[in-house]
């Protein structure tokens, strides 16, 4: 039961180079879904439905990002082992389709049902779909590690990936997997696809409602409500729908391992970027943070000068 990733262990000329740039990305994810969070805490005019999920998306972020990148900066080193990367992996994964969903829900009733919104998108409903998500997410990962757990692996320990992905670790078994598969597949149409459709409804929902608006600016006015989370729901789908429809050969084994980035990698760093770079809220709660912090430095230096004169 050790398997050992090999990462990108194919180009060793571009090691060092490759640990650097994910060393940066790791330290800017963080940093950005860190900030975000207390953003989101902080300021009393981001304390609304649609920041709250954004503040428990960056909080998961940041916990997926700490479980992979450390472990994918190592692989370039040493090499790595999967052990408990595949129920961590499955169990973000599912918790971020659910807060997408969620957030792209909030956006439907925001856009479409405007008189239903303060009433259906309470605090007890955002609770409940917190920790809806996360209940269902620990249990469809807990189900499909402990199938895994309970199969023999005769062959080969080495995953020419930096991911403990089900597919690849199905195929290193001798066991008979069909029922394994069957159960994997029931999970993942029960707890994955439900939050994509609910995606797709609701933006299929809100486009078609902006379209009806008769003025440009009316539309853009709207549209600029969802662009960020509409941006980071397409960048997210669309690098995970091009994986797994890939077909597995070994010409595009890189390519899956290099679209395999954008949504494990790539995705948690772009959303606080997307979303605070795009959003006249977030911005004015940094820039007061900012004001905040440079009274307060202002103030302490003033102190520290009169305790000198003296």
């Amino acid at each position: 039961m050790e398997f050992i990733l090999l990462g990108f262990g194919n180009v060793p000329e571009l090691q060092v180079l490759l640990f650097l740039l994910f060393l940066v990305i790791y330290i800017m994810t963080m940093a950005g879904n860190i900030l975000t969070v207390v953003l989101v805490v902080a300021d009393p005019h981001l304390q609304t439905p649609m920041y709250f999920f954004l503040g428990n998306l960056s909080c998961l972020e940041t916990c997926y990002t700490s479980n992979i990148l450390p472990r994918m900066l190592a692989s370039l080193r040493t090499g790595d082992f999967c052990e408990w990367l595949l129920h961590a992996a499955l169990l973000f994964w599912s918790l971020g389709m659910f807060k997408m969903a969620a957030m792209s829900y909030d956006r439907y009733l925001a856009i479409c049902k405007p008189l239903h919104y303060v009433s259906l998108m309470n605090d007890r409903f955002c609770f409940q779909q917190v920790v809806g998500s996360w209940i269902s997410g620990f249990v469809a990962a807990s189900i499909i590690v402990s199938g895994i757990s309970m199969l023999m692996f005769c062959g080969p320990n080495k995953i020419d990936h930096f991911l403990c992905e089900f597919n690849i670790v199905i195929k290193l078994s001798c066991s008979d997997t069909h029922s394994m598969v069957l159960v994997a597949f029931l999970l993942s149409s029960l707890f994955t696809l439900p939050p994509f459709l609910l995606t797709l409804t609701s933006y299929i929902s809100i486009i078609t409602t902006i379209l009806r608006i008769p003025s440009s600016t009316g539309r853009q006015k709207v549209f600029s409500t969802c662009s960020s989370h509409l941006m980071v729901v397409t960048i997210y789908y669309g690098t995970l729908i091009i994986v797994y429809l890939l077909p597995d050969i070994n010409t595009l084994r890189g390519m899956t391992k290099v679209f395999s980035a954008f949504y494990t990698i790539l995705t948690p760093l772009v959303n606080p970027l997307i979303y605070s770079l795009r959003n006249k809220e977030v911005k004015e709660a940094l820039r007061k943070v900012v004001r905040k912090l440079g009274t307060f430095t202002a103030v302490q230096r003033i102190q520290a000068n009169a305790f000198r004169s003296k």
